[in-house]
């Protein structure tokens, strides 16, 4: 299966001199393009590349920047920065980039880059096997701060109030635009419904229990909510919860 590439590069030039090089690399398939730093982070979300070609210079958040991101992810892309300044090389490593390139790019060392994320991307996935996880992906989400990417499998659970969602995951929280439907939705395996104004991660739900009220609740591991599950929403979340085992 061909390793897919997202090229970015604010410079249209530059990216079809990437696409010409690895026309001859048939190992390799460009899944995306992008052409800022936020672009670079909601084409992670949706076309999950293998292996970044990043410029450093860009509009927005800059090469450096956007891999400080990527590597908070449970399991980031490799990272090959391609860019006409070598002033940036430590700064690269220290992002754990797995090659920097000075442009003009020659094919040779485009080859050579790339063959080496390759073997970062396999230990990666035998490290993921070895765990025996999903990774269900990221989630770009554009906030007051610019965009964040959060990986599916660590959010928590996601509240709505009149106006916004938030969202509670392993990095803190993030308000979103997004509607409770369209997470619902958009990751069924990942996020469950206990409430209108509700969803959990399932992979972070401990148990139901019952108040003395009668009321139902969610016990979420290492957190302390107890969150909600209305009673429409009772039996599916049973069920759900029989299903993975609880």
């Amino acid at each position: 299966m061909a390793q897919r590439i997202l090229i970015a590069d604010d410079e249209p030039l530059a990216r079809e001199r990437l696409q010409r090089l690895l026309g001859d690399l048939p190992e390799y398939e460009v899944c995306a393009e992008a052409s800022d730093g936020d672009d670079v982070l909601h084409q992670i979300a949706s076309a999950a590349p293998d292996i970044i070609l990043l410029d450093i210079r860009m509009p927005g958040l800059d090469g450096l920047a956007v891999a400080e991101k990527i590597n908070a992810l449970a399991n980031p892309p490799a990272i090959i920065f391609c860019t006409a300044y070598d002033q940036y090389a430590i700064n690269a490593f220290e992002v754990q980039a797995v090659a920097y390139l000075l442009k003009p790019v020659r094919r040779e060392n485009l080859g050579d880059a790339l063959a080496r994320a390759g073997r970062v991307n396999r230990v990666q996935l035998q490290a993921l096997q070895a765990a025996n996880e999903s990774d269900p992906g990221q989630l770009a989400v554009r906030t007051h701060r610019g965009t964040e990417l959060i990986d599916i499998g660590s959010i928590r659970f996601c509240e709505a109030d009149q106006k916004c969602v938030t969202i509670h995951h392993g990095g803190g929280e993030t308000v979103t635009d997004y509607t409770l439907k369209e997470l619902e939705q958009g990751y069924p395996d990942t996020l469950l419904r206990i409430h209108r104004h509700t969803l959990v991660g399932r992979r972070h739900i401990a148990a139901m229990t019952r108040s003395p009220e009668g009321q139902y609740l969610i016990r979420l591991r290492n957190h302390d909510a107890r969150l909600q599950v209305s009673r429409r929403h009772a039996s599916s979340v049973r069920e759900a919860l029989h299903r993975q085992g609880h």
